[in-house]
């Protein structure tokens, strides 16, 4: 193949590939079909799962809500900030997974006066994970006089699946949750140099899961 005919075999591939995206399903479940009260003096905070040595809710993903939160008329307690000083009941290994041993925690007046310090009326409970397939296809490369150059075309799927739970600490119940599922196609492209396209598969997670929650909340 000549490299005028490589050059538009590969803008050809570039063109279709260009109009590949991520496809995003975000469901929810609401107690009410009221938005959620909040005051101005109120914050509300989002803490990722992690179970300690073999599970990690990624804290990217996790700071991608809360500012999208944030952008909005609510006030977002950090995560970090909200583990220092709940410290040691957030914890990985002690950390409430679950609304009755989340009732069991507010339960201890010092960590009542904790979270009261900081005016936390709503905590979110972040569970989920991107995760990318194996890579199918073939690429080469190779160095010789004339110079180098890679060739071929692979592809690889990923997803990310996350679920968010909104837990009012006043009331002691859960509000409502947010599953968002988003699902795209990677490609790396090698036409003298490799070219990577990938699928935004994360960032389109946060937005459908963080304006999701944004829309659960009225000032």
């Amino acid at each position: 193949m000549t490299i005028r005919a490589r050059t538009l075999a590969l803008n050809c591939a570039l063109l279709w590939l260009a109009g590949c995206g991520a496809t995003t399903t975000v469901d929810e479940y609401r107690s009410s079909n009221q938005p959620i009260a909040i005051d101005a003096s109120e914050t509300v905070a989002i803490l990722g799962r992690r179970d300690a040595g073999h599970y990690e809710t990624d804290r990217e993903f996790v700071d991608c809500i809360g500012a999208k939160l944030a952008s909005s008329t609510v006030q977002v307690v950090p995560e970090q900030k909200l583990i220092d000083a709940i410290y040691p009941w957030f914890e990985p290994r002690v950390a409430p997974k679950t609304l009755g041993r989340l009732r069991q925690l507010l339960d201890n007046p010092l960590v009542l006066a904790r979270i009261n310090a900081l005016q936390l009326r709503y905590l979110i409970w972040v569970d989920g994970s991107t995760e990318s397939a194996q890579p199918s296809g073939s690429m080469s490369c190779a160095i010789g006089p004339g110079g180098g150059g890679c060739f071929g075309f692979a592809q690889w799927d990923k997803s990310s699946i996350y679920e968010a739970i909104v837990w009012d600490l006043r009331d002691r119940t859960e509000r409502g949750r947010v599953r968002v599922d988003s699902q795209g196609t990677s490609y790396l492209i090698g036409a003298v140099a490799p070219i990577p396209m990938f699928t935004p598969v994360k960032s389109d997670a946060c937005a459908g899961l963080g304006e999701q929650l944004s829309d659960y909340f009225e000032g």
